[in-house]
C-alpha cells in the first residue's frame, strides 16, 4: 500500500517566476521549508532547477554544506534573497 501523499496546490504565479529567476541568476536564496509533519526549517541555498514531474512542481537546491535537496513548490514558505 502507498502512503498517504497530499494533493500538490500550485504556487502563484509571480512565486514560481522568482524561483525560476533565482536559478537563472544563480541567486542564492534563504528557503523555508515545511517538511510533511508541519514542522519549518530555515536553510541557505543555491536554487538549480525548478521542474515538474509527478503531478507536482519541484526546486532542486544546493545547500551550503554542498548537500543536494528537492522540495515541493507547494512546502517553500517563503523564498528571500540570502
Amino acid at each position: 500500500m502507498r502512503d498517504y501523499v497530499p494533493l500538490y496546490i500550485p504556487i502563484a504565479c509571480v512565486e514560481h517566476e522568482r524561483l525560476e529567476f533565482a536559478v537563472l541568476r544563480r541567486q542564492k536564496l534563504s528557503l523555508s521549508l515545511r517538511d510533511e509533519s508541519g514542522n519549518v526549517r530555515t536553510l541557505n541555498a543555491l536554487p538549480t532547477d525548478v521542474a515538474t514531474r509527478d503531478q507536482a512542481e519541484w526546486l532542486t537546491y544546493r545547500e551550503d554544506s554542498g548537500e543536494v535537496g528537492v522540495v515541493r513548490l507547494d512546502r517553500i514558505q517563503s523564498a528571500k534573497p540570502a
